[in-house]
This record gives structure tokens, C-alpha cells and sequence, in this order.
């Protein structure tokens, strides 16, 4: 196994075969900008990548629904690449002459660039391998609804599109970075997330008699406050389990006790074993909480995605072709994130890497993700095919 960490081989640049395609590839980003779709309804964008994928002369095979994959190449499988193709019930606010036109939807995660990216790797791989045949094959998966809960992955790991796959790398666009740069990191990426709705009800009632109903909104409260508290403590604290509430919602008047109740949030976690363990006590502890005020309990705990674990040698794949086609101080360490990223059921199955994208503008304005008003550094397109076309190209010169 090549110890990619150490390379100082020289291999073919990306940039001279990409450099004709980028005016096309940025106003096919911009396209997929102005129309977003949300997860499982992603037919137009499918169809578009379809269509150019066919018109490059490759095979595109479509996924129930949505999304599809696209080998490039012949011989083995030497990797796949993963990007994700769905956006976010969001309304945009970037005031960009491209801007979202489906009302209160936007790829305000920046999946039309996961999207083009992927697309642009595959139109410079065909180019190459039509000029001299590559003698291995990269699979490229336009994956839907990795915006949902617990994501669109799994469906496609059903579908068999890993199949005879030995690895696999995907990106993330990262505002907090600057455009130029990606970051990674060996182990845990991102964290676990789990989604949690709980309904409570009971005898309702006048505020001034309390003790003549199940104080709902009480119980709602104590809830809120010591489900973290508690997990927190039952829980390796090394972990960082973390419950955050998105919605408390019950009652209607001032003086009035509710009869039903209802609150939402979610549940993170920077271990996959601990995740499995809070999501072991979440039931037990909820109840034992809300047992003293007599209230009946509703628990609906979604699991979501475990953490996104980088392999050391795939990351070191990656930043070995960040170097070469960036420079040497193209690459930083990210920290681990909170979010959550269903990347992570493909590197459940096979071993890879995930890196951030920079997409800050050098002295530009912060942004976060999930915000109506990112706007990201178009330049980051080009930066991210160069640097994962030449990290699959590594692994096809490895088979």
C-alpha cells in the first residue's frame, strides 16, 4: 500500500483539463442553483447530470427515483466519489442574479457545488480517457436526500452501488475556511445525530389549581432541562453527547394548563459507541423525568447518522493530491464538527474520506451553512475537482 503521506512522486496536473470545462461547469452550478430541490425530489437535477453525462459518451445508470451513478474508466473499480445532489426547506437571502427561483427552497449547503464538482470530474476523467485508457475505474455517485434524517445513503448502499467499491471520498464545502485551502482530518469528522420528538398530555386546568392536573407545561421543562443534564452524566463525557431543543410548543392562554404538549430537537454525538449508548438510555431517562407529574409520554427517537470517520490512508490520499495540485500549504486541520453527515453509512461499509472544501473568501464576510444568505467563492469548483480527480487518479495508478 503506498504510504501517501511521504509521496514526493510528481503526477499528472488536473488544472490544464479542467481549465476548458470550467466556464461550462460554473453555469452548470449556477443552474443547479436557481433551481433547487428537496431530498427525494431531485428529478431535474437528475435529469440534467443525466443528459450531460450521456452527451460526454458515458452510462449513467439511475437510482430508484432519484440520483445515479456513472463509472468512468475500464478494469477493477479503483474508487468511488460521492456528492450529494438535494437541498433545504430554506428561503434564500443572497440577492444573487441566480438565486433560488422555487420559493422557500436553496442549496444553502452548498450541494450544487458537491454536485458539479462531481460532475466535472467525470467530463476530465472521460477527456483523459479518451486521449490514453485509464486502466481502472472510478464510480461517481450523484447521491439524493443526504438533508434527511437518516439520509438518502443507505438507499443507495441498497441499490449496490458499492459494490466491488475498495474506497470512497466525497467533500464538503466549509465557509470557515478559505477558498484555496481544504481541511481534513484523520478519525471522527463529523458527529452522530439523532432526531427526537416527544408528546406529552394529561388533565389540563386552571393555573391557581396546579395540584387538580398533570402540570404539562411543568413536565415540558424539567424535560427540557434535564435530559441533557442527566446523559450528560450517565454518558462517557469525553463523547460530547449534546441534546438541543428546536421546538417547545403547548398551551394557548396565560392561566390555562394545557392538555397536551409537544417538543422536538436533536441529539449529537462525537462517538459512534457512546451514540449508541445515549440512544440506549434516551427512553429510560425521559420517562423517569416525566414520571413524577404524571403526564402521558410519546417518544419518537429517529436514529440518524453515525459519525463521518476518515481512514488515515485515504486522507492522506487526499492531501497528497491537494499539494500537488495547490501547493504545499494547501491543506489545514479541520476540527471536528457537530453536524451531522450521512457520508457516513458508505464509510461503515468501506473505508474513505471526507474533506472540507474552503469556499471563504479571503477577507470576505463569514457565512455558515444552513443560512439563506451563503454565499461561497465559485472558485472552490475548480480547486475541488483538481483535488479529488487526482486523488482517484492515484488510486487507478495504484491497482
Amino acid at each position: 500500500m503506498r504510504n501517501y503521506s511521504t509521496e514526493a512522486e510528481p503526477t499528472t496536473l488536473v488544472g490544464p483539463w479542467l481549465e476548458p470545462l470550467l466556464p461550462e461547469l460554473i453555469a452548470f452550478r449556477r443552474d443547479l442553483h436557481a433551481h433547487p430541490e428537496l431530498s427525494f425530489k431531485e428529478f431535474r437535477t437528475t435529469d440534467k447530470l443525466a443528459k450531460r453525462l450521456e452527451e460526454a459518451g458515458l452510462k449513467p445508470r439511475r437510482l430508484e427515483g432519484t440520483g445515479l451513478t456513472v463509472d468512468v474508466g475500464q478494469g477493477p473499480i479503483a474508487t468511488a466519489l460521492r456528492g450529494d445532489i438535494d437541498a433545504l426547506p430554506i428561503i434564500e437571502e443572497t440577492g444573487l442574479e441566480f438565486a433560488s427561483k422555487n420559493h422557500g427552497v436553496t442549496h444553502a449547503c452548498g450541494h450544487d457545488v458537491h454536485t458539479t464538482t462531481m460532475l466535472g470530474i467525470a467530463l476530465v476523467l472521460q477527456r483523459m480517457h479518451e486521449q490514453s485508457p485509464l486502466r481502472g475505474t472510478v464510480r461517481i455517485i450523484f447521491q439524493p436526500a443526504e438533508e434527511t434524517m437518516p439520509g438518502g445513503a443507505t438507499s443507495c448502499i441498497e441499490q449496490g452501488v458499492l459494490e466491488g467499491v475498495p474506497r470512497i471520498l466525497a467533500l464538503h464545502c466549509d465557509p470557515r475556511i478559505e477558498v484555496g485551502k481544504i481541511g481534513t482530518r484523520i478519525g471522527a469528522i463529523t458527529s452522530a445525530s439523532d432526531t427526537i420528538k416527544i408528546e406529552l398530555s394529561g388533565r389540563g386546568g386552571h393555573t391557581s389549581r396546579p395540584h387538580l392536573t398533570e402540570e404539562l407545561v411543568f413536565a415540558l421543562a424539567q424535560i427540557a432541562v434535564n435530559v441533557p443534564a442527566v446523559l450528560s452524566r450517565r454518558v462517557d463525557v469525553r463523547s460530547g453527547v449534546s441534546v438541543v431543543w428546536g421546538q417547545i410548543s403547548a398551551g394557548s392562554a396565560p392561566n390555562a394548563i394545557p392538555g397536551s404538549g409537544y417538543m422536538a430537537g436533536t441529539m449529537r454525538c462525537l462517538d459512534r459507541d457512546a451514540w449508541h449508548d445515549a440512544g440506549e438510555l434516551l427512553d429510560e431517562v425521559v420517562r423517569q423525568i416525566a414520571e413524577p407529574y404524571g403526564v402521558d409520554v410519546h417518544l419518537e427517537h429517529t436514529r440518524g447518522v453515525p459519525p463521518v470517520v476518515n481512514s488515515e490512508h485515504e486522507t492522506a490520499l487526499i492531501e497528497a493530491a491537494a499539494r500537488a495540485e495547490i501547493g504545499e500549504g494547501a491543506v489545514v486541520l479541520t476540527p471536528q464538527s457537530m453536524g451531522g453527515e450521512d457520508f457516513a453509512w458508505f464509510l461503515a461499509e468501506t473505508p474513505g474520506a471526507m474533506m472540507r472544501l474552503g469556499t471563504k473568501t479571503p477577507g470576505g464576510e463569514e457565512y455558515d451553512l444552513h443560512r439563506g444568505d451563503y454565499i461561497l467563492d465559485e472558485r472552490a469548483l475548480g480547486l475541488g475537482i483538481q483535488v479529488l480527480t487526482a486523488a482517484a487518479l492515484r488510486t487507478i495508478r495504484d491497482l
